[in-house]
Formats: structure tokens, C-alpha cells, sequence
């Protein structure tokens, strides 16, 4: 009876492998790194859309500022993955152009006059040449500051990416790639200098307003004060010739 109880026993301890271990290639330890950084990145990524949300629901303008990020964040992504799902490269040239120009006409026209109250554009003048003309509202306006913050990140920091891969095209000899990138550089940069020239302006003429406010209060305040005298001599004058 012995020998079977030993085989008893054996088969109990058979019976209590555990999930953590491999019958072929013996024990199988878990991973917890692989699980910390599983969690590391779901929490980038909540942070990150809970930072966009935040941002739209501060927003004076969301849908604008939604589309600027649309047109100008596509162009680049449609530049950098089209590759990928596609070896058509005209698909990908015509699809990035038309969201340049997408983009060019949407900041220029509305993004810039939504979100930080500016706005520009060139004129021909009949003898040929171009008028840079600069509009700006009222210096009472306050403009949201996530809007201004977006706005101004984005108009500077997509030309320096666009300027990145135009060295990155260099370097590897893709010239036809470079076309795209030359295009988006000029279309970025005519914005860049544009709306960088407007806010000069706008901070000229709220310089000059403010300056003129002042000299027009000091100018009435001296004038009421010498009618205030010449009618306090003039009373005065009457009197004592009574």
C-alpha cells in the first residue's frame, strides 16, 4: 500500500503547476515592466486627450481652431505616413498641396481674425506693386489665451518642422519630395511674415493710441484749467470794482 500512496502523492504535486509555468521550457516569470509601461503610455495618451479636450472646452472659437489644427496637422501627417499606405506618389503630392492651400487660405482669412483678432493681406497697385495691408481689432478686445497660445505655436512651429524635413530631403537626395516641402514653406512662411508684421502693427497703432489718449487729456485738462483761472479772475474782477 505504500507505493501507491507515493503515487498519490506525486500526482497531487503535478496537479499544482501553476500558470507562470511553461510545461517545455520550465518556469515562465511575469513581466511586470511590460504591464508598467502598458499603463505609462495609456496614461500619456488620456493625458493628452484629456489636455485637447481641456483646450477646446476653453476655446472662445473651437470650431475654428479645430480646423486649423485639421488642415495644418493633416498636411503633415499626409507628407510623412502616405508612403506608407500608398506608392502613389502623385496621390500623396496632390492630396498634401490641396491641404496646404487649405490650410494658407484658412489661416489667412479666418484662424488668424478668430482667435487672436488679426488679420492681412496684398494688394496690386495699379503701377504694379504690392501694398501689405494689416487689419486688428479694437485694442479693448482681450483675446483668449489658449487661442492666442495655439495660434501662435502653431504659425511658428510648422515651419520649422517643414524646414526639418527640407534638410532631411536634401541629405537623402529626394528631390521630389522637396518639391512638397518647398510649397509648404512658402505658403507657412508668407503667413509667418504676414501675421508677424500685422501684430507689429497692431502694437504700433495701440503705441500711438495710447499716446494720443494721453496728450488729448493733458491738452483738456490744461484748457479747462486756464478757462477755470479766467473765469475765477473774471469774477474776482468784478467784484472788486463793486
Amino acid at each position: 500500500m505504500a507505493p501507491q500512496e507515493d503515487q498519490i502523492n506525486l500526482l497531487q504535486h503535478s496537479a499544482s503547476i501553476s500558470a507562470d509555468q511553461d510545461l517545455e521550457s520550465g518556469f515562465r516569470p511575469s513581466n511586470p515592466s511590460s504591464n508598467v509601461n502598458n499603463n505609462t503610455q495609456y496614461q500619456e495618451e488620456s493625458n493628452a486627450t484629456g489636455r485637447l479636450r481641456e483646450y477646446f472646452e476653453q476655446s472662445s472659437h473651437p470650431v475654428a481652431a479645430l480646423f486649423f489644427l485639421l488642415f495644418r496637422v493633416g498636411a503633415l501627417l499626409t507628407y510623412l505616413l502616405g508612403s506608407i499606405f500608398t506608392d502613389n506618389f502623385t496621390l500623396v503630392f496632390v492630396i498634401t498641396i490641396l491641404l496646404l492651400a487649405f490650410d494658407f487660405w484658412t489661416v489667412k482669412n479666418i484662424s488668424g481674425r478668430l482667435l487672436v483678432g488679426l488679420r492681412w493681406w496684398n494688394e496690386i497697385q495699379p503701377d504694379g506693386t504690392n501694398k501689405w495691408v494689416f487689419e486688428s481689432a479694437s485694442p479693448s478686445r482681450i483675446n483668449n489665451p489658449a487661442d492666442s497660445k495655439l495660434f501662435w505655436w502653431m504659425l511658428y512651429g510648422t515651419p520649422a518642422l517643414w524646414a526639418l524635413f527640407a534638410l532631411s530631403c536634401i541629405f537623402t537626395l529626394k528631390f521630389s519630395w522637396l518639391i512638397i516641402v518647398g510649397v509648404a514653406l512658402a505658403l507657412n512662411l508668407a503667413n509667418v511674415y504676414g501675421y508677424s508684421q500685422c501684430d507689429k502693427d497692431a502694437k504700433k497703432k495701440w503705441a500711438t493710441g495710447m499716446a494720443t489718449r494721453s496728450a488729448l487729456g493733458s491738452l483738456g485738462s490744461g484748457a479747462s484749467g486756464l478757462v477755470g483761472k479766467a473765469f475765477t479772475s473774471g469774477i474776482g474782477k468784478v467784484f472788486s470794482s463793486r
